[in-house]
């Protein structure tokens, strides 16, 4: 195992922290040590999530939307926010939410950093990059985003979050960092909520055919929440502003991705070709090079065995 950066936290605070990656934030954070405050509207959050951390002391779980002011106390020493909604299913049925979430909600998280004097850092994505016309992706890249398309809401959201946490550190001093994560998957994904991944274990589990879109030719960058949780709290360990890429650079196709998975679930599901959504990327890839260099991090799990827990935790759930 590599060794990543990593730090002793009194008090953190995760905003969307009953969400998918938000949850595995608070577990890993709780088995450091520290306190942890979930903050989570649980407008896409799952109580399920975080239903084991209810009495593990030091957890505490505050019902709320980060869109309305919130205070947290005391001794606060790290923010991660992580609210907003991030599957399509999810922005698209919540666009103004989405919106509202990356800037009223960025600013109320930082806002809580800065009045404790605390480390901030905002979880951004890969898809402020849009569709790339550089490949792989270093965080230099500008990217290519429609700004009123239909995955614009998400888009943008994250592209002003970013701008409003540079402007708070230039502005008020305020300790931020920013994390650009790209396809991360793992236990505690919904198996509606649009992404790729969970749609093709729940479709191969129940013997209904894997819906790829376009050719799928298309490739993605598959990073297991593991690798994706030590990648964050990295970043919130070190004192760089970002943004930092945090994912895979082994690509792999939709079609690759569909085949494996109907390999590892031993379902005999074929393979149905669907319309392609409007500006869905036809590559996504990071150029980790600032990761390792800077965090000394780089994910670890391969995607056989990382899809292979998954499917394990997807079969346990449903009982197949």
């Amino acid at each position: 195992m590599n060794a990543a950066l990593s730090r002793n936290w009194k008090h953190a605070v995760v905003t969307g922290g009953a969400g998918f990656v938000g949850s595995h934030l608070c577990t890993a954070l709780l088995a450091q040590g520290a306190c942890v405050t979930c903050v989570d509207d649980l407008s896409t959050g799952a109580p399920e999530n975080i239903a084991p951390l209810r009495g593990i002391p030091g957890f505490t779980f505050v019902e709320a939307d980060v869109t309305e002011p919130f205070r947290i106390g005391p001794d606060v020493d790290l923010v991660l926010h992580f609210a907003s909604p991030a599957s399509p299913a999810d922005y698209l049925r919540l666009p103004l939410h989405t919106l509202d979430t990356g800037s009223l909600g960025t600013r109320n998280a930082l806002a809580v950093a800065r009045a404790h004097g605390a480390r901030f850092v905002l979880a951004s994505t890969s898809e402020v990059y849009g569709d790339p016309q550089q490949h792989p992706q270093s965080e230099t890249y500008w990217g290519n985003v429609n700004p009123v398309g239909p995955r614009s809401v998400y888009d943008e959201a994250k592209r002003f979050g970013e701008a409003l946490t540079t402007a708070e550190a230039n502005t008020h001093g305020t300790d931020t960092g920013i994390v650009r994560l790209f396809n991360t998957y793992g236990p505690r994904m919904r198996g509606h909520d649009g992404r790729a991944v969970p749609t093709f274990i729940r479709q191969a589990l129940a013997g209904e055919p894997l819906t790829v879109t376009g050719d799928g030719l298309q490739t993605r960058s598959l990073c297991h929440v593991d690798d994706t949780v030590r990648g964050i709290l990295a970043a919130a360990a070190s004192d760089l502003r970002g943004p930092v890429n945090l994912g895979n650079p082994v690509e792999i196709t939709m079609l690759e991705l569909a085949h494996l998975i109907t390999e590892l679930t031993g379902s005999r599901s074929p393979v149905r070709y669907i319309e392609r959504p409007t500006d869905d990327p036809a590559v996504r890839c990071p150029d980790i090079t600032m990761a390792r260099g800077k965090l000394q991090w780089e994910p670890e799990v391969a995607h056989r065995d990382g899809l292979a827990r998954t499917v394990a935790w997807f079969r346990k759930r449903q009982g197949t």
